[in-house]
């Protein structure tokens, strides 16, 4: 491996191009913790109802993971990037001027397979540009794109909420879809701003190339050979680049579906989809699309602002993450930051459990909560997104992520859709279940999956080739 190969700046610009995919996927995921109440009671909604409003749309992102890899394998990084950017763009508009409930609830859904499009694609296009010494770094700014993505929609929630006049509806003698968006249904308003990011991430895609590892697989070695001399400096580094992703795919039969079969293969894509579903059943996303309400029913005053806090630790952390990630070993920080989430949701349960009796009051609250999203965005958040992308051969990434994604988001709809229950019965049980489902993410990370850090995606795959071998003896 040479790690001493001079990469150009633009390496650095398409990675940001690809991670704004992560803004849209943060806003669209985050944005409906202000609008669940709004909501719920313009149209009735009882608990399993606000469920599924906020569930909806991980249908869709469930739908957008299975076809993404076939897309992305099919048609390339670029163009399916675009494809989720349309999606984006038509839910974001749609949300905001639907006539019924019914018709939100589509929109939702279409800009949900907008997420689970671009949860896989973005990521694939980052690993695939980047060098290795500096690809944990570069496919970490789509995690930090992410909870930009976040704040931007807690902030606009907040922006939003706090602008609304409780008598405006009374003394209006007739409202506009403005008036909708911004006073009397201000769920339209909160959804619909995603339209710019969306619209922005659109264009910006057009000034990218193709991914070069995508264009070596289909055999168009001229296009790669152009995009690899924008990326590296040296003629050598081009065909070493070359060379590389080529004899990764010796053997291999163009990567079909029953590859995945192959045992080696089979490990990766089994560990990968365990982390992927369990690391939703340990609070994040509950934190995510019921912040608010949890506030609220911790007692709160001002639930959005305490909402808002959440984003700017969220999304500070995951800076911070970016540049340690590659130092200190995707590994060391699961380890590190989930033991730091079980401490912090054991904590929060014991606050709802028996708060007064202790003599807990919000600060207590607070604090944890906050020490766990900080927890959580140093490890799971930003180390996941890295090693789906890196743990797969070049042949099968696009397959092999859309699977591990389907488990991530059908985790993720089951929290959506249960958290409301959950939270019904216990809240102090919720958090509880959310720090026993730590432990078996802890013991997988340790027993199976690499520390892919440094390493090369060719040198990663013969790991998981010479797994079966190993734990045979």
């Amino acid at each position: 491996m040479n790690n001493s190969k001079k990469v150009s700046g633009y390496v650095i610009f398409m990675a940001v191009v690809a991670a704004i995919g992560g803004i849209l996927f943060g806003y669209d995921t985050a944005v409906i913790s202000g609008t669940t109440e709004i909501v719920k009671g313009q149209f009735a909604l009882n608990d399993f109802k606000e469920g599924w409003y906020v569930g909806c749309a991980l249908i869709g992102s469930i739908c957008g993971v299975l076809v993404a890899g076939s897309l992305s394998d099919y048609l390339g990084r670029k163009l399916t990037m675009l494809i989720s950017a349309a999606l984006f763009s038509i839910s974001a508009i749609g949300c905001a001027v639907c006539a019924d409930f019914n018709a939100l609830v589509a929109f939702r859904i279409i800009g949900g397979v907008g997420i689970g499009i671009v949860s896989i694609v973005s990521p694939i296009y980052i690993s695939e540009v980047s060098p290795a010494k500096i690809r944990g770094t570069l496919v970490s700014l789509y995690q930090l794109a992410v909870t930009v993505g976040f704040l931007l929609a807690y902030l606009m929630n907040w922006v939003i909420d706090s602008g609304i006049d409780p008598a405006f509806a009374a003394n209006a003698a007739e409202v506009s879809l403005w008036d909708k968006m911004f006073q009397t249904e201000a769920w339209r308003g909160m959804l619909g701003t995603e339209t710019i990011p969306a619209l922005l991430f659109f264009f910006i895609i057009f000034f990218i190339p193709e991914s070069p590892k995508w264009l070596i697989v289909k055999q168009k070695m001229n296009k790669a050979k152009g995009v690899l001399s924008k990326i590296y400096k040296r003629e050598d580094d081009i065909r070493e680049e070359i060379q590389l992703t080529l004899s990764s795919l010796q053997g291999e039969n163009k990567g079909s579906w029953k590859d995945l079969l192959k045992p080696g293969i089979l490990i990766a894509v089994l560990a990968g989809s365990a982390i992927a579903i369990l690391g939703q059943f340990m609070g994040v996303n509950a934190v995510l699309y019921y912040g608010p309400k949890i506030f609220s029913q911790a007692g709160f005053d001002n639930p959005m602002f305490s909402t808002v806090l959440v984003g700017v630790v969220n999304m500070v952390t995951t800076i911070l993450a970016v540049f340690i990630i590659d130092k200190v070993g995707r590994k060391k920080l699961i380890y590190w930051g989930v033991s730091g989430m079980i401490i912090c949701l054991v904590a929060i349960g014991l606050y709802f459990a028996a708060g007064p009796a202790l003599g807990l009051g919000n600060g207590f609250m607070l604090t944890f909560f906050l020490a766990y999203v900080f927890c959580c965005a140093i490890s799971i958040s930003a180390v996941v997104f890295v090693l789906l992308s890196e743990m797969y051969p070049n042949s099968v990434r696009g397959r092999a992520m859309s699977i591990a994604g389907f488990a991530l988001w059908v985790g993720t709809y089951l929290i959506g859709q249960l958290t409301p229950v959950l939270l019904g019965w216990s809240q102090a049980g919720t958090f509880f279940i959310f720090a026993v489902m730590c432990i078996p993410y802890m013991l997988i990370m340790w027993k199976v999956i690499p520390d892919t850090a440094g390493k090369t995606l060719e040198e990663i795959e013969a790991y998981w080739n010479n797994f079966k071998k190993q734990a045979q003896k």
